[in-house]
């Protein structure tokens, strides 16, 4: 704020101007400098640099946050916390400002100031200054005005700055509201809005990993008092394992507690509910399951591993390829496929509203017992923010029930080996899904016929030598399928042992189809291979979706196109 608007402000000696034209580029020179710091004028918390560079969780935000949630009594989430952070910084702000605007007059350049007179300079972090000694500036552009010394104690330092200055100054239209017009200030909500990203990171890293974050629980997003839970000790936990593996089924928090007799005089029900969650969640043996409505708990030990962890031959390995080349008729065979990993813009979600669907059965899903949770059948399985939900599968042709588990991560519904084999379906049976009237539950079913013999595709896997080779066999087969899509291997040691090897290498997809194309091409008395047959074939090896298995055949100079998804060996 200083104004080097006359050169004995500056420097010892008298002013010698070299012309009028300097005298002016002088003066200018000072007033971006006063533009400058004007800018300071900003409060703090309006300013970019201070939420992105500046702003730190500090002991006082924690003290803050603390009786924030003590005076909730009920947990918060991190953004409402960073909100009403934001508007305590604000609070602060306001009542630093209208305390430091009491200890003297408001520094503007058009008054008149005395010796010894007291002085705030908001646009200096409203620093106090007294004035130490006036004199006559010097400036022909305008005219006369005074310099004022003026010391700070706080700093040290002394500056000098304009007084009684005629001509105009920003600094003049204060007129002593440093604190700022209120309605042209972002509101708490804005700064939220533009800053959350930096706020609720810094907010989030104090919390979990500060001094003082044992004092503060993190349940999902939401923030609590450790004190404020209910003590759950390793009986209690030993109590809800035996209910559920008794029960067999997952169960709530509220159907739980009635058997674990907390003693909590001061804590609710539902801090009781929270706590228990909290403690269930903490513990490796319990598993919460997603559900339409409150959290559910499970044994994980009770889970199928297929639940626990996602198969090798279930994991995709979907690498860069050209789409573009794809035609119509393939994007059309990749579209009939619904492969759950796919990306065809004509596989839209089926309405929530249709009462089935029906899909084959590709290998994989075959393998491990599996459904995938495709476009077509996503919308008749629950979703949920977690990793996992449980269904009821009802057998639409025996009756029987069955507990089936949602992966949400991994697109797959496991849990239906016994279903499958129960039935004999092959690799590329056509099943069908019906909903119900219950949320969570689903009915299965194939279209059967009377069975008989069948040829079957199947595979002799070699993994030390990465090598496999095609044979026809006949099957029993009892179900409507698709002749095009049957390729099965009853090697699944020997199939995942292949996958393994395949692990790190680029150019792995393409070799795969290189080798499968001629292997089920001379199965065939025409020397040709369908394009279902090779993604099909791909899939006991390497997981993946249509559009790279095709891209990676046309990309091939081995292979010619002869229409209908018929490829030959040159």
């Amino acid at each position: 704020m200083r104004l080097d608007t006359d050169r004995e402000s500056a420097e010892p000696g008298p002013l010698v101007p070299t012309s009028r034209r300097a005298l002016s580029r002088l003066f200018q020179a000072g007033c971006l400098r006063f533009q400058e710091e004007e800018d300071v004028l900003l409060r703090r918390t309006q300013t970019a640099s201070f939420w992105r560079d500046q702003f730190r969780v500090s002991d006082e935000d924690l003290d803050f946050i603390h009786e924030l949630i003590l005076d909730a009594e009920s947990p918060m989430t991190t953004s409402q916390l960073a909100l009403r952070l934001i508007q305590e910084y604000q609070r602060r702000e306001t009542a630093r400002m209208e305390s430091e605007l009491k200890k003297g007059a408001v520094y503007q350049p058009m008054n008149l100031y005395d010796v010894g007179e007291t002085l705030i300079f908001p646009a200096m972090d409203f620093l106090v200054g007294e004035v130490l000694e006036t004199r006559a500036g010097q400036n022909p552009e305008h005219g006369a005005f005074d310099v004022i010394r003026v010391g700070f104690a706080d700093t040290g330092e002394t500056r000098e700055f304009a007084a009684n200055l005629q001509t105009g100054h920003r600094l003049n239209g204060t007129n002593g509201q440093a604190t700022g017009d209120e309605e042209a200030l972002l509101s708490a909500e804005e700064i939220h809005s533009l800053y959350q990203e930096e706020i609720e990171e810094s907010l989030l890293f104090v919390l979990s990993d500060g001094e003082r974050n044992e004092d503060f629980v993190a349940i999902e997003d939401y923030w609590l008092l450790a004190d404020m839970l209910a003590e759950v000790h390793v009986g209690h936990l030993n109590i809800a394992e035996a209910l559920l593996e008794m029960q067999n089924r997952p169960m709530s928090p509220e159907e739980l507690l009635p058997e674990l007799d907390l003693q909590s005089e001061n804590v609710s029900q539902a801090m009781q509910v929270i706590s228990l969650n909290h403690a269930l969640g903490n513990d490796e043996r319990f598993d919460q399951i997603g559900s339409g409505g409150g959290p559910l708990w499970f044994l994980s030990r009770l889970e199928p591993a297929e639940a626990q962890t996602i198969p090798p031959l279930l994991r995709p390995r979907i690498g860069r390829y050209n789409r573009a080349i794809l035609s119509v008729e393939l994007l059309q065979m990749e579209w009939e496929l619904d492969d759950e990993w796919g990306e065809s813009g004509a596989s839209t979600p089926v309405s929530s509203v249709v009462p089935s669907i029906s899909f084959t059965l590709t290998f994989p899903h075959w393998l491990y017992g599996t459904l995938p949770l495709s476009s077509r059948t996503r919308a008749l399985f629950p979703h949920s923010a977690q990793e996992r939900s449980m269904v009821t599968v009802v057998d639409g042709r025996w009756g029987t029930r069955h507990k089936a588990w949602v992966v949400h991560s991994g697109r797959y519904v496991c849990g239906l080996k016994e279903w499958m084999v129960g039935h004999n379906l092959p690799v590329s049976a056509l099943i069908t899904l019906e909903r119900t009237n219950e949320a969570d539950e689903v009915v299965i079913d194939y279209r059967p016929r009377r069975m008989r013999r069948e040829w079957s595709r199947i595979a002799r896997v070699d993994a030390e030598q990465l090598r496999f080779g095609l044979e026809m066999n006949k099957v029993q087969i009892s179900c409507e399928y698709d002749f095009d899509l049957i390729v099965s291997c009853d090697d699944r040691e020997g199939l995942e042992a292949f996958n393994a090897g395949l692990e790190g290498n680029d150019d792995a997809l393409a070799q795969l189809v290189d080798m499968i194309v001629p292997e089920i091409a001379k199965l065939n008395p025409q020397g040709t291979a369908h394009v279902k047959t090779i993604y099909s074939a791909v899939n006991m090896f390497w997981r993946c979706p249509p559009g790279p298995i095709f891209s990676a055949l046309l990309s091939n100079s081995r292979f010619q196109d002869y229409g209908d998804g018929l490829f030959k060996v040159r």
